[in-house]
């Protein structure tokens, strides 16, 4: 079962969170038109590791396309056509596709790998020096170190 979910209201009720509005409205509407095909894992490896795993069986490395552009991860499946065979019954899909995931900030595509059908993306977030949590010493005043007026 489908549902339709009207994010209007969300438009109108908020001030500064039109780029999250927007976000949710575009998953909604690329999760329906994909018919969710192919299907994908995203996965929490280790500290700052993470990897999407995407079900692409039947594709080759040259039939898939990945790039990443202003913070958008975008996966691209082209099958060619099927010439010469004449088919009783054709149930394996022969496809095109489209993902896109919208990448966090930090967030670096490091690799793909193509293996038994499976083409696992792996991330790394990288958040650079001055960002990272740091520890602040807490110095103790001496009796004397304040002098009175």
């Amino acid at each position: 079962m489908m549902k339709t979910i009207d994010l209007t209201p969300l438009y109108r009720n908020s001030v500064g969170f039109d780029r999250f509005a927007s976000l949710l409205d575009n998953a909604f509407r690329a999760e329906s038109a994909a018919g969710g095909y192919p299907p994908y894992n995203i996965e929490s490896l280790e500290d700052n590791y993470y990897s999407i795993t995407l079900a692409v069986a039947g594709f080759t490395q040259e039939e898939l396309n990945i790039n990443v552009e202003r913070g958008v991860l975008s996966i691209r499946g082209e099958k060619g056509k099927v010439e010469g065979k004449n088919f009783l019954y054709q149930g394996i899909a022969n496809r095109t596709f489209e993902r896109k995931f919208n990448l966090a900030d930090y967030i670096e595509v490091t690799g793909a790998d193509l293996e038994n059908g499976l083409l696992t993306i792996n991330l790394l977030k990288i958040v650079p020096e001055a960002m990272k949590p740091r520890k602040v010493v807490i110095n103790t005043a001496k009796k004397n170190s304040v002098e009175p007026k």
